[in-house]
């Protein structure tokens, strides 16, 4: 995986212009920083200088003194600069954390049924971690570097040429050196990234089923694969580890070599009187500090390597791009909203799930769906809201084709209700209001009275402010419906979908739900999706699939009167365990 510098730079761009600021004054302090390393070696020359000439003892303690304060300056300065880089670092990469999020929220299920939750949290969190030096400190880093090393050089060349030309060709070469193995960590360090995806993602989905993996005597088989994924993990952590690690080998060499240039020379050149013993000091002073410039480099090609690598596999994910667009500004009518298949055909790869279905449904108009697992329910509802688009054929709200509308505006004017209502770990409010901070208490309360919910809302302990734990705990599973419900409300869709919003309720909680279901379908068109028979009640019309294909369609009244439908045999024979 070879990354380009441009890449590099074009990434720094955009997301150290907005903090440019934040960026000059980090940029400051590193370079007052570089000018303080700079002067306190030639403190100590003076100091070494200065004794060995017997010099008074004022002197040697101005000196002393000047170096202790140059050094708890420089301490200072880091320790700024280090909070001012973690500050700009941080910042740039919950930016691009946003940036991707969104860009992956964007796209098709298909992309989200082929990746689980854990793979992708690891993705837009820990690559995008692995950027945080990159953005914070990598130019200015080398910049800095670049310019400590010229003022290195420049101070030894005004000492002695030779010792300036010789260190700056050791200098020279071992960049050479190390921009050669600049890449070569960058593919392992992204196999190893993936593993970790693989490692979170495998991680959750068993979390996730831990029940019936209890239930069903799977831990032996659940922890021999994660034997198999933590040793994948291991092999690909430790080829990137030691693929990184060959650089430290490549720097101590240099590292040796460069001493061995500087006290060889030194020596040579106080023997013959060319220079004092404090200049001797200097020398390998400033070996020293560009040894550590070496250091640092080494280390921001590491970090450019695992960065080139987070790079890479995030600009995967930004080219990722959905099938299915957004539409124009095609806008969609106020109140109850007419709906309007023609000759739809929906497929998942090559198996077809809908297949030329043609129906409709008039404005405020309420319609039970039935049909066998598989025959398409869920797909044909899903539909709706675009999160799949049709295989061919057109489906219409209000008059508009759903592909001429905004997402944003078709998934406004359409609510559903699932079986498996999600909650947050947040408030009542805000799993009512999805953090919507606009909508306001008296609002809340208001929908409540209206649905015939005061009862209900009254056994909460606290009130909106209740704090609801992962998955919802502390409600049921009606209760959690009618949480549901209350989110329909304040959403006042002009088309409804419940998915048999009955049936995990007790008597009770049922009696609420039918009172807030007739109150949520007024002046609204609904679709029903029921697995029991009772649930379409109150639908004027049913529709009726099997295979993909309408089995039957009409008015509820004039199936159920008719012995020959479908509906009526259903009806007759009360089997509505046919409808699970």
């Amino acid at each position: 995986m070879d990354i380009s510098i441009q890449r590099y730079w074009n990434l720094l761009l955009a997301y150290l212009r907005p903090q440019w600021r934040r960026a000059l004054l980090l940029a400051v302090l590193l370079l007052a920083s570089i000018a303080l390393q700079l002067l306190n070696p030639q403190i100590v020359r003076y100091f070494i200088d200065t004794a060995g000439q017997g010099s008074a003892t004022g002197s040697l303690l101005s000196a002393a003194l000047l170096f202790l304060g140059v050094g708890l300056s420089n301490q200072v300065i880091s320790a700024c600069a280090t909070y001012v880089g973690a500050d700009v670092g941080w910042t740039a990469t919950n930016r691009m954390r946003f940036d991707l999020a969104r860009h992956c929220l964007g796209l098709d299920m298909a992309f989200h049924n082929d990746r689980t939750p854990g793979e992708l949290i690891e993705r837009i969190d820990g690559d995008i971690t692995a950027l945080s030096n990159f953005f914070s400190q990598f130019v200015i880093r080398i910049i800095g570097s670049g310019l400590l090393v010229l003022g290195v050089l420049a101070l030894l060349y005004r000492e002695d040429w030779r010792i300036g030309a010789l260190l700056g060709v050791y200098f020279v070469i071992s960049l050479l050196i190390l921009n050669r193995t600049r890449s070569m960590a960058v593919a392992p360090t992204a196999e190893e990234r993936q593993a970790s995806a693989d490692m979170y993602g495998f991680i959750e989905e068993r979390l996730a089923g831990l029940d019936d993996i209890r239930a069903n005597g799977g831990g032996p088989y659940v922890m021999w694969r994660f034997y198999e994924v933590m040793r994948h993990m291991f092999h690909k952590g430790r080829r990137a580890w030691m693929t990184r690690g060959l650089m430290w080998v490549i720097v101590i060499t240099l590292f040796t070599i460069g001493d061995v240039l500087a006290l060889g020379t030194g020596i040579h050149l106080f023997r013959t009187g060319a220079i004092t013993l404090g200049t001797i000091y200097l020398f390998f002073q400033y070996t020293q500090i560009v040894w550590n410039i070496v250091d640092q480099l080494t280390q921001q090609l590491q970090d450019l390597q695992k960065a080139g690598a987070s790079i890479g596999r995030v600009d995967e994910l930004f080219r990722t791009e959905p099938v299915m667009r957004d539409g124009a500004d095609a806008a969609i009518p106020d109140g109850p909203l007419g709906v309007r298949f023609e000759n739809v055909t929906f497929a998942y790869g090559e198996q077809a799930i809908l297949t030329s279905l043609t129906v409709g449904l008039k404005p405020g108009e309420v319609l039970g769906l039935l049909g066998r697992t598989g025959s398409g329910k869920t797909t044909l509802t899903r539909l709706l809201f675009r999160l799949y688009d049709v295989t061919s054929g057109t489906i219409r709200i209000g008059g508009v084709d759903i592909r001429d509308t905004r997402l944003h505006e078709l998934r406004r004017r359409v609510g559903m209700v699932t079986q498996d209502v999600q909650l947050f770990h947040a408030s009542v409010r805000d799993n009512l209001t999805f953090f919507n901070r606009e909508i306001e208490d008296e609002r809340i309360m208001e929908v409540i009275g209206e649905l015939g919910l005061t009862g209900w809302y009254g056994s909460l302990p606290d009130g909106l402010d209740t704090q609801l734990t992962v998955g919802g705990g502390g409600l049921s599973a009606g209760e959690a419906q009618l949480l549901a419900f209350i989110r329909i409300f304040l959403q006042d869709p002009g088309l409804v979908i419940l998915d048999e919003p009955s049936s995990k309720m007790d008597l009770a909680t049922e009696r609420l739900l039918e009172r807030a279901m007739l109150k949520l379908l007024q002046d609204r068109t609904a679709i029903i999706i029921a697995h029991r028979l009772s649930t379409v009640a109150r639908a004027d019309s049913i529709l009726v699939l099997d295979n993909g294909h309408v089995l039957e369609h009409g008015r509820r009244q004039l199936l159920a009167a008719d012995p020959g439908s479908r509906f009526h045999a259903l009806l007759k024979a009360g089997l509505h365990q046919e409808m699970a």
